[in-house]
């Protein structure tokens, strides 16, 4: 049987179930945005805290991400872009040929997404002392203003659909307005 649940959870618990997933881009005004939605679900899904990072920014289109990676290797470590993705993963083997009476530093991999916008280049990498940095830059951008022509098209010769609908009988083209 199930335990008497208070009825405000109880209707709290049958909305989760019942209610769909909410978006910042779920307007008619946004086109397009998909990518970014689905950007936002990848970030949200990378939540181990290892190995700590950070984000400077260095000028106004130049980044630095850097991440502490004590006792790996350049060999250990790879920086990839997957998909406008920054992917770093680090993987240390272990030694068997020693032996531990204790071991509180542990032999372990990581991998650290940080998702890129349009236009972000990675400008290189660096290891420097147990910091490995990696160099953004965001190339200006100048903005696109364009004019689309509008063409007129009139619907009395056939040349172009009928916008407003089909003509009623009796009130030709120029009845409506």
């Amino acid at each position: 049987m199930r335990a008497a649940l208070p009825s405000a959870l109880l209707k709290e618990e049958e909305a989760d179930r019942y209610m769909t997933r909410l978006s910042l881009f779920n307007s008619p005004l946004l086109l397009g945005f998909e990518q970014f939605e689905q950007a936002i679900d990848r970030i949200s899904k990378t939540a181990e805290g290892y190995p700590p990072y950070n984000v400077e920014q260095l000028g106004e289109n130049r980044l630095r991400i850097t991440l502490a990676v004590a006792g790996f290797t350049e060999e250990d470590l790879s920086v990839q872009i997957e998909d406008r993705q920054l992917v770093i993963r680090g993987k240390q083997a272990d030694d068997h040929d020693r032996v531990y009476l204790h071991r509180g530093i542990a032999a372990r991999q990581f991998q650290r997404s940080f998702v890129l916008a349009e236009g972000i280049e990675i400008t290189g990498a660096t290891l420097e002392r147990g910091l490995l940095h990696i160099e953004l830059e965001r190339p200006a951008v100048e903005p696109e203003v364009r004019t689309i022509k509008i063409v007129t098209q009139d619907v009395a010769d056939g040349s172009g659909p009928a916008i407003g609908g089909p003509v009623i009988e009796g009130i030709g083209s120029e009845g409506r307005k």
